[in-house]
């Protein structure tokens, strides 16, 4: 992939981060994190375009960009459609960008519906179980793909 651009995708409720379950998901809002990815991203040449959405079909649209747009790398918190959605698996299997799943939390710590992920099988790696900081190691996993 020639571009410096990552796609940070985020899907239901990750809207209502810092308000939300903080107990379970932490203080941290949506666009701290995109605050705290974008000096990280700059600091490391890169680009992020950071995006949220509720709706499943606009995260399929999304993943499908990526790829036309040949993008470093796709960071994908799919929030609770990692457990049920094979339209999102299988539009990362559809595209030739690597997609990091993260996660705040550790699902495998958390209910047994959440200790499936049809999103794991086809992503290049998965990160999860330490808040905010999941995202800034999925972008530092992001950054070793341009070697």
């Amino acid at each position: 992939m020639s571009s410096n651009l990552i796609l940070v995708l985020n899907g239901p409720n990750l809207n209502l981060l810092g308000s939300r379950e903080p107990e379970i998901y932490g203080h941290d809002t949506l666009d701290s994190i995109a605050m705290m990815l974008e000096d990280q991203a700059a600091a490391l040449g890169l680009e992020i375009d950071l995006r949220q959405s509720n709706h499943e079909g606009h995260l399929v649209d999304w993943l499908h960009e990526a790829g036309s747009r040949q993008c470093l790398a796709v960071i994908l918190n799919a929030g609770a459609l990692t457990h049920s959605s094979i339209a999102l698996h299988d539009a990362i299997k559809a595209i030739p960008v690597p997609v990091i799943e993260v996660h705040l939390s550790n699902p495998h710590a958390r209910e047994r519906f959440r200790h499936r992920s049809f999103i794991s099988a086809v992503a290049r790696g998965t990160i999860s179980g330490f808040g905010a900081r999941s995202y800034a190691l999925a972008l530092d996993a992001a950054a070793q793909l341009r070697q």
